[in-house]
């Protein structure tokens, strides 16, 4: 087994994306990984787990997640799995002051969530059935 790979499955139900959030970060600290960056690795993570809990998987309690961890380069890549059929069509992008006065619902705020704070992100249907989310986050931000 790597030692620099970690696996985690959780049942399809909103609230087990906080143990996908704890275990990325003590994966993260293990490689020595700042503070920032690791709520930057947190926030992604769990808004991309909520995501294929209830858009990929549609709710399903017999349905599960997949989170697969790796460290490499100075930089951990996550990939979210779920059984879904993928994001058939990205919503725009959020006007921020909407939101915070409330005008605009949160649709796809978690997108965007992730688009800001992860360094590279692809959406991809499997060939296998399914959809991930791959995510890379540098342990320090360039720039």
């Amino acid at each position: 087994m790597n030692p620099h790979t970690v696996e985690v499955t959780l049942c399809n139900q909103l609230g087990y994306e906080r143990i996908a959030m704890e275990c990325s970060a003590s994966f993260a600290k293990i490689f020595g990984c700042p503070a920032d960056r690791i709520e930057d690795l947190k926030t992604v993570v769990a808004e991309a787990a909520m995501n294929a809990m209830e858009h990929g998987n549609q709710g399903r309690a017999n349905a599960k997640v997949t989170i697969f961890m790796d460290f490499k380069d100075e930089t951990i890549t996550v990939a979210v799995i779920d059984e879904g059929y993928g994001i058939r069509e990205f919503p725009p992008n959020p006007d921020i002051t909407r939101l915070i006065d409330n005008i605009d619902p949160p649709i796809g705020f978690g997108l965007f969530l992730i688009k800001q704070l992860a360094d590279q992100v692809e959406f991809n249907q499997r060939t296998d059935g399914g959809h991930v989310v791959r995510m890379a986050i540098k342990i320090s931000r360039k720039g």
